[in-house]
């Protein structure tokens, strides 16, 4: 990490002050923090206040590292808090000049996690491989109140990459850096080199010596730290410090002060410190134990009455004292047997390691993407930018999963980084994708399956209807009640025509249904033999429907008063067999079997589209649209959710639950405002917010 510090003209207003202050870790508990940077300018200064940013920038940093917390964000969390209190303590005390002249940047890094916040006009830029970023957009600063004062508040958080580069600057200085196009050749700088820094601002060298301002520039790259005293304006060759020098130097901060006069001099500031003390253990000779004689076994002399007792007893002695061949054998296979454990052990622990190491690359892959699609975010108002970290989002996902299943079979720490990594992925995936998880839906009624089993629901004049191409009679669900209307017929399908339900029952029937009463049946006219409907919608009194056996879409012109003309083929396409479910709204919408959707009008194809979300698709059944409506509606009972798109196929909304188990049928009202769905013998209300 490099930290570079720029102070244009300083001097050039008496009332206007600013600094900026850089704290490393300097023990083992402040490490645990990371770095510290802060940024302040205040304008309009009384002379009571030319200490303001010296003791706040002192405050926050005591506050910082004291803080008791595992997480850099909790702790500049706490320590932003204290700050709000500390600055209306010195506001209730009467000091309120600084009020509206305050612009200060907290941030601070630990590893490659970055968080930052800021109040007043400061800009923040991320550089990254070219790119220029414009964090301080994705961040919403709230004005300054009154009492009880608020003055920090919302914090970034986010994870820099290798050769990134931060800058942050008053107003003017980065309005400068982009006209000047001086942000531009900064950020082409990859990798970073100090060198080529030094170049482009002292091509710009006049111009700056006329502005006034504050930038703070922070790289994340793995370069040593250069050593160097020059003059600003001439060009001098860089020392690179040995490893000896740098283990004395803790931190090397660089402040370039561009004054009035027509030589700027750039010089370095050290800080030095002392080595550690080092104890050694003195050397101690441990004494050699003493070796112990082992006695010699002695023959006693006895007498035994038979002389050839003696022999037999030395001959028994004799093979007692020296051991069988076959003992032999035994000891060695044992030896064999446990050399070849240990080393299968050790093979099997090498073996693990070696494949944790995969996994750890694995995740680090991962995590590398996740950043990338983190910097996308940034640019949350570019569509493109969003549509690329949703797709490298999805990627995270699918090379995350095969190493969550793993999870239990992990390093505890290990399991957890990959269990908040998933997480990670997963909340943001949920973010672009526009999914809602409802863990309660709204239950408005329950079918008994005695009285009636329901397979398919039709909303009209704020009462649902449900009936089912395999159950005879129609059931109307109002207010919590049900009434079920008996009649000698199974019905496919229905559409609405005013305050009329016109039923469609197979092969050519329509039942329309006004009022709580069955009106008179008609017969259609048939189109061509053994024609065989799969599906029926309607637009403007205008009957289609969809035959799939026999690869024909087929209208019936609506002539007024329940009245219906001859069939004509509206269209006629090999695809036809390929699509299961049909919505019209002026254009005819096709579900194919591929889970595309297909708009036709005028009887041809007009376009196509393939749903890229998450969850990822996995069978989609039904589509619904509606004249007045400006969405289309998607079911998909497989992932246990409601889509919700606009009509060129960008996700609105996506309404999932696990209570879905079981979705047979859905409908929306008129004005769009509610989804009812069938679920099993249970019928759900969703209210769609916004």
């Amino acid at each position: 990490m490099q930290i570079f510090e720029f102070h244009f003209n300083p001097k050039a207003k008496s009332d206007v002050i600013f600094d900026s202050f850089c704290y490393e870790p300097e023990n083992v508990y402040e490490k645990r923090m990371g770095s510290l940077y802060l940024l302040g300018f205040l304008r309009n200064t009384l002379p009571q206040n030319f200490k303001f940013l010296d003791n706040l920038a002192k405050f926050i940093k005591e506050k910082y590292y004291k803080a008791i917390s595992k997480s850099s964000e909790k702790s500049l969390r706490e320590t932003l808090r204290r700050a709000n209190e500390y600055l209306e303590r010195i506001a209730k005390e009467g000091d309120v000049s600084w009020l509206g002249n305050l612009n200060f940047a907290v941030i601070s890094v630990k590893n490659s996690e970055l968080n930052f916040t800021k109040v007043g006009d400061l800009k923040l830029f991320l550089l990254r491989k070219g790119h220029i970023i414009d964090i301080d957009q994705k961040l919403k600063f709230e004005d300054i109140e009154p009492y009880p004062l608020k003055i920090f508040g919302n914090i970034i958080s986010g994870k820099l990459m290798e050769n990134d580069i931060l800058l942050v600057s008053t107003s003017n200085i980065s309005d400068f850096f982009v006209k000047e196009k001086i942000l531009a050749e900064i950020a082409s700088i990859v990798p970073f080199e100090q060198k080529r820094l030094k170049e482009i601002l002292n091509n710009k060298k006049e111009l700056l010596s006329k502005i006034s301002g504050l930038c703070l520039l922070i790289t994340s790259n793995k370069e040593a730290y250069l050593k160097e005293v020059e003059d600003f304006s001439q060009k001098k060759s860089l020392k690179v410090l040995s490893l000896s020098e740098l283990f004395f130097i803790k931190k090397v901060k660089e402040k370039m002060r561009f004054i009035s006069s027509p030589k700027a001099v750039f010089s370095p500031f050290l800080k030095i410190f002392k080595l550690p003390r080092i104890r050694l253990k003195p050397k101690i000779t441990k004494p050699k134990a003493p070796k112990l004689k082992i006695p010699e076994f002695k023959w006693f002399n006895f007498k035994l009455k038979n002389p050839f007792a003696a022999q037999r007893a030395k001959a028994l002695f004799d093979r007692s004292a020296r051991p069988t061949t076959s003992v032999n054998k035994k000891w060695v296979l044992i030896f064999l047997l446990m050399a070849f454990l240990t080393l299968g052990f050790f093979i099997f622990e090498k073996s693990e390691e070696r494949q944790l190491e995969i996994y750890r690359e694995q995740l680090n892959q991962i995590q590398e993407k996740v950043i990338q699609a983190e910097t996308y975010l940034i640019l949350s108002d570019n569509p493109q930018a969003r549509k690329n970290a949703n797709d490298l989002y999805r990627e995270s996902w699918e090379s995350i999963t095969p190493l969550f299943s793993l999870a239990s079979s992990f390093p505890v720490r290990f399991a957890k980084d990959v269990l908040d990594l998933r997480e990670t992925i997963s909340d943001n995936l949920h973010q672009l994708n526009k999914l809602k998880i409802i863990k309660k839906p709204e239950l408005i009624f329950e079918f008994k399956p005695r009285e009636f089993v329901p397979h398919k629901i039709s909303y009209l004049e704020g009462s649902i209807y449900a009936f089912s191409p395999y159950v005879e009679n129609l059931a109307e669900v109002k207010e919590n009640s049900s009434n079920v209307y008996q009649i000698e017929e199974k019905f496919l399908s229905a559409a609405s025509l005013g305050d009329t339900l016109l039923l469609f029952a197979k092969p050519d029937k329509i039942i329309p249904f006004k009022e709580g009463q069955f009106q008179e049946a008609f017969s259609l006219y048939p189109p061509y033999p053994e024609f065989n409907f799969d599906d029926f919608s309607s637009y403007q009194g205008n009957l289609y429907f969809l035959d799939g056996e026999n690869e024909k879409i087929i209208k019936y012109p609506y002539s007024g008063n329940e009245q219906w003309g001859l069939p004509q083929l509206w269209t006629e396409t090999s695809n036809t067999k390929n699509f299961k479910s049909m919505a019209v709204d002026g254009s005819i919408w096709f579900l194919t079997r591929q889970n595309n959707i297909e708009r036709y009008y005028g009887g041809r194809l007009a376009e196509s589209f393939e749903l890229e979300i998450f969850p990822e698709i996995k069978v989609l059944s039904k589509i619904k649209a509606y004249p007045k409506l400006p969405y289309l509606y998607v079911l998909e009972p497989a992932q246990q959710r409601v889509i919700i798109i606009d009509k060129s196929g960008n996700v609105i909304r996506q309404l999932q639950s696990k209570k879905f188990d079981n979705l047979l049928d859905f409908s929306v009202t008129k004005e769009g405002r509610d989804i009812y769905l069938l679920n099993g013998l249970k019928l759900y209300r969703i209210e769609i917010e916004g």
